[in-house]
């Protein structure tokens, strides 16, 4: 199995397109909602292709290597996950020269894109599915959905859908992808958008398409393209069935996050943390895990921030975990400056641009642990050698030839003395380290390290 090799080092940072930067007022649409205003379904704020591409300079201060995108194609809709036309950029975007200039300035700046790629279901307004509300039984498109009878209950409310939709939208109609024609469709979109340089696709609801020949053969198609692209699968689970060279890179892998959420929130205790972290390394082939993406949270979340309360010791200590843990560290948009947001739409606010509105030592501390994860290779590519769970105390190595970086957390309210025991990883006793971020120096005794950590808080000694 080989995964891009960029995706090892890769910082992502993920974008709600509508809600990041705009840059382009003469695209906005007439009814747009003032930027800032309380995200709803269906109110426009007017962020554009050409918002990110001026706000580039912010995200290669911070550190990111790496951007995902949310739907990007023609839509009616603010998530743009009913998708109309897939040749299409969202004229309230850009144009499709905006397009091309972000893709540029995005490789001329060392970075890479990926797009979320839609193909379980489209939107009404999709060709296919506008032959079939007009023409009924007698379309040549009605074998590329699953409709149950004539006509199509597609619009009227106080009738049942008839089709199939994800989770029974109506506006939401799923593809046949047992159809070729379908089938045929779909990888051409894929490999259309690889050759207009992408580099790689985020999976919406593959395991909706249960097709393992389909995905086998979506992964021919984008890697005849290019050898190097990402594909990473939203499996919200534990399940090494879709990692592999027969699937996808990489999964979206929330169960890290559902784990830290878990501790944080004082539900569950280090040894609980410690059965889930250890099911998620063991489940996976090390090139794999490596190439997972890890969010603290998205655009289906609540924000992290607002799952623990507004606590940012916590949301700090959160940051450290997942920019030392196997996989690529994914950032959602506002994160890192303390943006907050409940469920959908609540998680879908506006960037707030007046840096009056930052928390600006939550933005230095994620700046700082990205800086030191590119600096140093076994964060990004090591072994995870796990070292201690007992009550809230929980610490870890990444172990790559003769480097080690020892992580420990508190994961408590109190003050902690923890003592780690380093034998695993080859530390005698005399051997001299620091602290990664404050300097402070340690030296092995007995086996085992000793850190003095306020609550709420974590080291990476090395």
């Amino acid at each position: 199995m080989s995964t891009p090799d960029w995706v090892k080092d890769a910082i992502f940072y993920q974008i709600f397109p509508d809600r990041f930067a705009n840059g382009d007022p003469a695209n906005d649409p007439p009814n747009m909602q003032k930027w800032g205003s309380a995200p709803t379904a269906w109110g426009f704020q007017g962020g554009d292709l050409r918002g990110i591409i001026q706000q580039l300079d912010y995200l290669l201060d911070l550190g990111i290597t790496a951007i995902y995108l949310n739907p990007i194609f023609l839509s009616p809709s603010t998530h743009r996950y009913n998708t109309s036309n897939y040749y299409q950029i969202d004229p309230k975007l850009g144009t499709m020269a905006d397009f091309h200039d972000l893709v540029n300035c995005v490789h001329q700046n060392h970075m890479h894109l990926i797009l979320d790629g839609v193909f379980n279901h489209v939107g009404r307004g999709f060709f296919a599915f506008v032959d079939v509300l007009e023409n009924g039984e007698k379309s040549g498109y009605k074998d590329w959905f699953h409709i149950k009878n004539f006509p199509l209950n597609a619009y009227d409310d106080g009738k049942p859908i008839n089709y199939l939709g994800w989770w029974d939208h109506k506006s939401l109609p799923k593809l046949n992808t047992s159809n070729k024609l379908v089938r045929e469709y779909i990888l051409n979109i894929a490999r259309y958008w690889i050759d207009q340089g992408i580099d790689g696709w985020r999976l919406d609801v593959p395991n909706e398409i249960d097709d393992d020949g389909f995905w086998e053969e979506f992964r021919k198609v984008v890697h005849t393209a290019n050898r190097e692209a990402y594909l990473v699968g939203e499996i919200w689970e534990v399940n090494p069935r879709w990692a592999n060279d027969l699937h996808f890179d990489g999964l979206t892998n929330y169960p890290v996050r559902d784990a830290l959420v878990a501790l944080l929130q004082g539900r569950e205790n280090a040894t609980q943390f410690d059965v889930r972290i250890e099911a998620l390394i063991k489940a996976y082939e090390h090139d794999n895990l490596l190439a997972m993406y890890i969010p603290l949270d998205s655009h289906d979340t609540e924000r992290f921030k607002t799952m623990v309360a507004g606590n940012i010791d916590k949301l700090k200590l959160a940051f450290l975990f997942q920019m030392a843990f196997p996989g690529a560290p994914a950032i959602y948009y506002g994160d890192e400056v303390g943006v907050e947001g409940g469920k959908d739409p609540d998680s879908r606010r506006a960037f707030p641009w007046n840096e009056n509105e930052w928390n600006l030592d939550l933005r230095n501390w994620v700046k700082t642990l990205i800086s030191l994860r590119k600096r140093i290779l076994c964060l990004r590519r090591g072994d995870f050698i796990r070292l201690l769970a007992e009550d809230g105390n929980y610490a870890f190595a990444r172990s790559l030839g003769e480097d080690r970086v020892l992580v420990a957390l508190n994961a408590s309210s109190k003050a902690r003395r923890i003592d780690v025991p380093v034998s695993k990883i080859g530390w005698k006793d005399g051997r001299r380290v620091k602290d990664c971020l404050s300097g402070e120096k340690h030296v092995v005794s007995a086996g085992k390290i000793t850190v003095n950590l306020p609550g709420w808080s974590g080291v990476w000694i090395g």
